[in-house]
């Protein structure tokens, strides 16, 4: 693709990375059918293409950003199915990035907008304010009918759908401390606990424990750890982004310092994909760039750390799980086979739905956010799901398992607690 940008423009690094990013797309198309807005909607600019030159448009002519480019870019999931289908490596994740951040700063959404995103801004990525919030959920679901029917406060009736019916016991597995190895040493590794994923399914550290343990690898959940940053960075909200990301870079950097870690272990895909992203993100900040790379370097999802551990093959459960491979997974980080080969490996049957590719509709906050396509790709998620006939579905990543929990009473669990089960733990509760 020609670009036209002014020196003066690509003087700004953001500017300049952005413009290699465009050289790099050749119009083809091909991401056009891999894309689930497009596929859903028909409209070209639905589509990682059409977005690319609304943001072409909108950076190249150093422009703020409007109504259009706004709504189409909203649109966009994130899931990344379109890098793994584009021939040409175009790295569409920083542009959209960077026409996220642009659009933040440059334009005014409408008030009623602007709350809703302040308010989830400020509470889903801290655990005790969201728990707090699906408590207060719990009694105010009646209104959500009600909600929904005014403007203002229509997102605020989608999240009350949202919410839990019931709200788990608060885990000691959040907590901060060192969950020592039990027989032969093997390894030392973190824990990202992460923000949601401790207050909607705290079994899944627990799972995470016990499992890293039993196999000879210490865990460490370090005091000060928090958000990794990947809701608020998807909505634009850079610096915000970038002081989670910071945060986490010392407290890790801390515990490898003190006794060593062999990696970063994280439970939601779409955590590890932003974790793994941090060495960019941090790229021109001089105090954090080299130590942000290292992170970046340590960090990996469960089952790409398990599958280097070798676990023992287990006999047939006689059980059929369908596995939900997370846009973040697959795209993402480009996790494919190891939680499928760890499955099997550990008895299960496991059958792969079709469509695999297209995302589900949860994508961080885009359920609440998009409500309408994401309730679309949920319910053809979940009929390629139920087609395979499983007793169970696994998936790597907290907003998978919630959203397509809303749509099937099939159990939907994490990956780790069937592997947790096969390898001595306890039943999922889940079934």
């Amino acid at each position: 693709m020609q670009t036209n940008f002014s020196r003066e423009q690509l003087a700004d690094p953001h500017v300049a990375e952005s413009e290699k990013i465009l050289r790099k797309c050749v119009h083809c198309g091909f991401c056009t059918a891999t894309c689930p807005t497009y596929v859903l909607l028909g409209d070209e600019l639905d589509s990682p293409r059409g977005r690319i030159y609304l943001i072409k448009d909108m950076l190249e002519n150093g422009r703020a950003a409007d109504a259009e480019t706004v709504t189409h870019i909203d649109r966009c999931l994130s899931c990344l199915s379109c890098m793994t289908t584009c021939p040409s490596g175009v790295d569409y994740m920083h542009l959209v990035d960077h026409a996220r951040v642009h659009i933040e700063k440059t334009y005014k959404r409408p008030l009623k907008d602007r709350f809703a995103r302040s308010v989830i801004a400020a509470t889903l990525p801290y655990p005790s304010r969201f728990r707090l919030a699906l408590r207060a959920a719990r009694l105010a679901r009646p209104l959500a009918g009600l909600l929904k029917r005014v403007a203002w406060l229509r997102t605020f009736g989608v999240m009350l759908d949202l919410a839990p019916r019931a709200m788990p016991t608060a885990s000691d597995g959040a907590r901060a401390a060192v969950y020592a190895a039990k027989g032969t040493p093997r390894g030392r590794v973190a824990l990202l606990t992460g923000c949601a994923q401790p207050v909607l399914r705290p079994e899944i550290n627990e799972a995470t424990v016990r499992l890293l343990t039993g196999q000879g690898v210490e865990v460490v959940v370090s005091a000060g750890e928090g958000c990794c940053g990947a809701l608020v960075h998807h909505m634009g909200r850079e610096e915000q982004a970038l002081d989670a990301a910071r945060r986490n870079v010392d407290v890790w950097l801390k515990a490898a310092d003190e006794d060593g870690l062999d990696a970063i272990v994280i439970t939601a895909s779409g955590c590890g994909t932003t974790i793994k992203d941090y060495g960019h993100m941090l790229r021109l900040d001089p105090a954090y760039a080299e130590k942000a790379a290292k992170v970046s370097a340590l960090a990996k999802d469960i089952t790409e750390y398990l599958a280097g551990l070798d676990l023992p093959e287990q006999g047939a459960r006689g059980m059929t799980v369908a596995y939900h491979s997370a846009c973040s997974m697959q795209h993402g980080q480009k996790i494919t086979l190891a939680p499928k080969q760890l499955l099997k490996r550990a008895g299960f049957a496991v059958r792969e739905p079709a469509e695999g590719h297209l995302c589900c509709g949860s994508a961080g906050t885009y359920n609440i956010l998009q409500p309408e396509i994401s309730a679309k790709l949920k319910a053809r998620k979940v009929r390629n799901i139920e087609a395979t006939k499983p007793n169970v579905i696994a998936t790597g990543n907290i907003g998978c398992i919630t959203q397509i929990a809303g749509g099937t009473n099939i159990p939907i669990l994490h990956t780790v607690e069937l592997l947790d089960w096969a390898y001595g733990g306890p039943k999922p509760a889940g079934l």
